[in-house]
């Protein structure tokens, strides 16, 4: 299983090859919405979540998502994820419900992944 932290621009196609990995059109995708990354990859959410913890994320800041690379723009994106869970940060769904969190999670990846936000 293939997880890869993301701190620089990469390609579709490179997120593509992950998404074959595991569900083929779809990627899990985790984003650490304080230090501006994500880790695309894994069977699980959880997966990547724990990559990015062991490489220095705090779980307050970790929210999963789901990521779509032949779709575009709000298409491209699920904000949904077990992890997401936190009824003590006033999260008690899988859906991201908060709009900063989620604003803040595309900003990340109009960063990261520019050609899906064309």
């Amino acid at each position: 299983m293939n997880i890869k932290i993301v701190k620089e621009p990469i390609s579709v196609e490179e997120v593509r090859e992950l998404a074959k990995e595991m569900y083929r059109d779809m990627v899990k995708g985790v984003a650490d919405i304080e230090r501006e990354i994500i880790a695309l990859g894994g069977e699980w959410h959880v997966d990547a979540n724990n990559i990015l913890i062991a490489d220095g994320s705090e779980q307050r800041s970790v929210w999963g998502f789901n990521l779509y690379p032949d779709k575009r723009g709000d298409d491209a994106v699920e904000y949904v994820s077990l992890i997401n869970i936190r009824p003590a940060q006033g999260n008690r769904e899988m859906e991201i419900t908060d709009t900063g969190v989620r604003d803040n999670i595309r900003g990340i990846l109009e960063r990261v992944l520019p050609d899906l936000f064309v």
